[in-house]
């Protein structure tokens, strides 16, 4: 969490927010957020007089363009951005804020401090840690059943483990995992190797339709998630089985039930995924 729709979600409120605004000043109150360049007093210098000129995502990774740089900052856990006046009172847990030229101010918040942000040259970053080895974009033109045929045939694991895998799929997480295997019938401790053509067809449609729904919801506000208005996502009143343990499954009435499938908490029903 934050996932694909919640940090396309972001991405499209920071389009709104930000683009065309000039940076007058950034301020870093935590320094090992900043990964690249490893000197923030570098990372502060290089923004200083930069102007937005858009906002993209890969995967959960938003990128902000200030040409010639991108900013690439993974929000991990609970890392979430806001923009407000300078003149309002800093939040705890803000670590980084870009002052713009008009008064108002991007401000970076992570209670948990597992976020990071990486400044790289357009086009550069792409080929650099953390975007070179991420997935093709699953609600790209790109991705099609064969792309997805063709990367499941590559492993041996359960699919709910390989589909959490950003190298085979990027922007997928725990929550929209359970929801697609769900959606397409399939256990999540189904062996890839054993999906037959039909299911693959089937997931892909499902891994399409949940995030297209999930992102046109504003995304999942299951913990702590808010877009850059501070709105809370609704996908979580569709939820079919994340987190929803013991509750009756709204298709067929048997209790969700959970396991742990790659360390993480899985939700499943036993009648509809067997």
């Amino acid at each position: 969490m934050p996932e694909l729709p919640e940090v396309e979600t972001v991405k499209q409120t920071l389009e709104v927010l930000i683009v065309g605004k000039t940076i007058e000043e950034v301020t870093v109150d935590l320094p090992r957020i900043i990964q690249e360049p490893p000197d923030p007093a570098l990372f502060r210098e290089l923004l200083r007089g930069r102007t937005v000129t858009g906002v993209g995502r890969r995967g959960k990774f938003l990128r902000i363009f200030l040409d010639p740089w991108v900013l690439v900052s993974h929000l991990r856990m609970e890392g979430r951005y806001s923009v407000t006046s300078k003149d309002e009172s800093i939040a705890k847990h803000t670590h980084v804020r870009f002052r713009f030229m008009d008064g108002t101010e991007l401000r970076y918040n992570d209670v948990r401090q597992f976020g990071t942000m990486h400044l790289y040259r357009r086009g550069e970053d792409l080929k650099r840690p953390p975007l070179n080895k991420l997935g093709p974009e699953p609600l790209s033109d790109e991705f099609t059943v064969e792309v997805l045929r063709e990367r499941l045939a590559k492993r041996k694991a359960a699919v709910k483990a390989v589909l959490l895998n950003q190298a085979v799929v990027s922007g997928l997480g725990n929550i929209y995992v359970d929801e697609a295997l769900f959606a397409a019938g399939i256990h999540p401790e189904r062996s890839v190797q054993d999906l037959t053509e039909e299911e693959t067809k089937q997931l892909y449609a499902a891994i399409r339709s949940t995030l297209q729904k999930a992102v046109e919801a504003g995304g999942s506000s299951v913990r702590s998630y808010v877009n850059g208005n501070g709105e809370m996502g609704m996908f979580q009143l569709q939820i079919q089985v994340y987190g929803r343990k013991g509750e009756a499954c709204h298709r067929c009435g048997e209790p969700i039930q959970k396991t742990v499938v790659a360390g993480r908490g899985t939700h499943f029903c036993s009648l509809c995924q067997r």
